[in-house]
């Protein structure tokens, strides 16, 4: 069903829901266009459409071939949206979901392709704050790029931002997706242009590998990992595209390259990657983690399930029907004492195919056999042994054999 979007626009279809709000298929005077219509709670509230408002100009002003351009804001009773440029096609997340992984030169590709629209951005004083495979679109209608790869374009610009008011998230809070937090704001400085490159750079690991290098389990184990943890080796890509993944996921923000640094090194990168096969390691089971120590409000509770990545809302009061793919968080920002309390050292490692991760079940399981195993033969080498000694010690009792000369004693 149609419905208005201000004086300008018509909603036709609904294209996807997120926590935050609806995407619709929508008509404007200038063609087809893409509607993010953000929740009726979200508009009532005047603080954010303030808000809203002021972030008006940085965003219509960002333009770049690999940013879903905003063409308008509309703030029109109980509707607030953005007005974006309409990507034929679909996001990042739904192509990784079905092939599980990409061809280095594919991935190297569209992450180079975000890191140019990033590099656009921050130029123009903005940061992403949100940067995900859920918020990367891939154009099916434009040309084919390296490794296959379609042009790549980011979205969401501003609804992070928007969304994390004073009076919705205090200073003790922490608004984002677990998986792709940059350590600093874990800790609770302010966001960067860099928390985005640390945010590509793991989309860039989870393309490669099929796992982000830090997730799995508890989203407050998930965010000790960020600040506690160092990633471990991918096996079988280049050294050197190795080393411009650890220096955009650096616990020091100052350490990490700029995003027109890691596009233009990210391309030089390609002529090498031609031809190179998906990687063949296995994602690290994930066993269900602790909940955090310190009591925490109803809201910010969640339950302890052994799923992959964490997965709450970004806003408080978002129903789980409104958010299929989304996987924003709004926690507390965990004390020093939480952060340090972690196990310190090496991530969760990738595995050659069919291997378990150490500590996982299937790894106790077989520790556990290869002990029972070991037990057993000890058991067995113990018994021989001792019908070794049992034969020893008999032969020595025994009467002498006869021998010639002598008769062996008679029988009683």
């Amino acid at each position: 069903m149609a419905r208005k979007i201000g004086s300008r626009y018509t909603a036709h279809q609904i294209l996807g829901r997120g926590s935050a709000g609806t995407v619709w298929l929508g008509e404007g005077p200038e063609g087809p266009v893409a509607i993010k219509l953000l929740r009726e709670d979200l508009a009532s509230d005047q603080e954010l459409v303030g808000r809203f408002v002021q972030e008006r100009t940085a965003l219509l002003g960002l333009e770049h071939p690999h940013v879903v351009s905003v063409r308008d804001l509309v703030v029109d009773g109980n509707d607030l949206a953005l007005v974006m440029d309409l990507v034929r096609g679909t996001d990042l997340r739904t192509r990784l979901t079905r092939e599980r992984r990409l061809a280095p030169e594919a991935a190297v590709a569209i992450v180079a392709d975000v890191a140019e629209g990033l590099a656009a951005a921050h130029a123009a004083g903005v940061v992403h704050r949100d940067v995900k495979p859920e918020n990367v679109l891939l154009d099916m209608q434009g040309p084919i790029g390296p490794g296959g790869s379609h042009r790549a374009l980011l979205t969401d610009f501003g609804v992070a931002k928007l969304i994390d008011t004073p009076r919705r998230t205090r200073a003790t809070k922490i608004i984002g997706t677990p998986d792709y937090l940059a350590p600093e704001i874990v800790e609770g400085l302010p966001p960067r242009a860099s928390v985005d490159i640390y945010a590509l750079a793991t989309v860039l690991y989870e393309l490669l590998a099929g796992f982000t290098p830090f997730g799995g389990g508890h989203p407050g184990a998930v965010l000790r990992r960020h600040v506690t943890e160092t990633v471990v080796p991918l096996p079988g890509i280049p050294d050197e595209l190795w080393q411009l993944i650890v220096q955009c996921l650096a616990k020091a923000p100052a350490s990490r390259l700029r995003a027109s640094e890691l596009a233009a090194r990210l391309r030089e990168q390609l002529p090498v990657l031609v031809g190179m096969p998906p990687l063949d390691v296995d994602e690290p089971e994930t066993e269900p983690e602790e909940e955090p120590s310190r009591e925490a409000p109803p809201e910010e509770r969640v339950p302890r399930t052994p799923v992959r990545r964490g997965a709450v809302p970004l806003v408080p009061g978002a129903k789980p029907a409104d958010s299929n793919r989304d996987t924003h968080t709004s926690m507390r920002v965990p004390a020093p004492d939480e952060l340090a309390g972690g196990a310190h050292g090496t991530a969760r490692a990738p595995r050659a195919s069919g291997a378990p991760r150490p500590g996982s079940a299937r790894h106790r399981a077989a520790t556990r056999r290869r002990r029972l195993v070991l037990g057993v033969g000890a058991l067995v080498l113990v018994a021989a042994a001792g019908v070794g000694t049992w034969a020893a010690t008999s032969g020595d009792d025994a009467a002498p054999a006869p021998t010639p000369g002598n008769s062996a004693p008679a029988a009683p």
